[in-house]
């Protein structure tokens, strides 16, 4: 399968990477390490966020660009936060979601729900799958930008439900109305607004969240899974708050990492949990 993305280097507090024919050096504080080769020339654009967030281009970078990975096509373009529409460490979460749901067979439709869902990567992966999905974002931005990520993946028609909305606010309605889903993925971010302007704070909210993501589980779900880009939230902090809601089944949990076999060090990118409610196949 073609893949657009490469994790070329990292050190010196900085990550090189290709998406598509784009090379981006960013930020990355763990590389504390130094480089590890000479292809920082390479660079098509810089960011630095001191003394103020900026980014340093090629003068004919484009506004944006589409790559592809696995046949997932994405919609790139660099944004004043030094980000750009995906998160590469998330790459295996997509997989995994799409592994999960192709090898069940059941006679409806897998419901897929992902929450805090940034430019829809996992949404797609499900709805590729032939699942159901509901893909919720406090940011109508981001919302926008998932659903032209579906559009070029011709998903125009897909069963996608668009939410822009906060989180626990959704999570309660559906509680309400008695709404299920059998796949549920979150991402919360370590601090974070809603439509209105409510605040999220992982350490204050998670709990509240995952008791709401447990009422809205249908009677035979499929897993859940929890990732977090947040500075103590190990993959043994996220297994003990999945075990703490879903015990029977199977929990596992690693971090998210970048990888390339002609470097000498991984980059970790964060973390993830997965619940998966049944013994994996022998």
């Amino acid at each position: 399968m073609k893949n657009d993305y490469q994790f070329i280097d990292s050190g010196d507090g900085r990550k090189l990477e290709r998406f598509g024919d784009i090379i981006l050096n960013r930020p990355c504080s763990q590389a504390v390490w130094r480089k590890n080769n000479d292809l920082w020339n390479l660079t098509t654009a810089k960011f630095n966020r001191n003394p103020s967030p900026l980014w340093t281009k090629n003068s004919d970078f484009p506004d944006e660009w589409i790559i592809n990975i696995n046949n997932q096509k994405m919609k790139l373009s660099i944004t004043d936060f030094g980000h750009i529409g995906i998160f590469p460490e998330t790459i295996p979460v997509w997989e995994w979601i799409q592994d999960k749901i192709n090898n069940e067979k059941r006679k409806n439709k897998i419901k897929f729900l992902n929450l805090f869902a940034y430019s829809g990567g996992a949404t797609i992966a499900a709805a590729k799958s032939g699942a159901e999905c509901c893909h919720l974002d406090s940011s109508k931005g981001m919302v926008d930008w998932a659903r032209t990520n579906a559009d070029i993946n011709n998903l125009n028609n897909a069963p996608i439900r668009w939410i822009v909305d906060d989180v626990i606010k959704f999570l309660k309605r559906e509680v309400k109305r008695g709404n299920k889903y059998d796949a549920i993925l979150l991402d919360p971010p370590s601090f974070g607004h809603g439509k209105k302007g409510e605040i999220y704070k992982i350490e204050d909210q998670i709990l509240n969240t995952l008791d709401l993501v447990n009422n809205v589980l249908s009677d035979d779900p499929l897993f859940v899974i929890l990732t977090s880009h947040t500075p103590g939230f190990t993959p043994v902090v996220l297994n003990n708050l999945l075990k703490q809601f879903f015990s029977a089944g199977r929990n596992t949990s690693s971090e998210m990492v970048l990888k390339n076999e002609s470097t000498k060090y991984s980059l970790p990118s964060g973390c993830w949990a997965t619940w998966l409610n049944k013994d994996e196949p022998k």
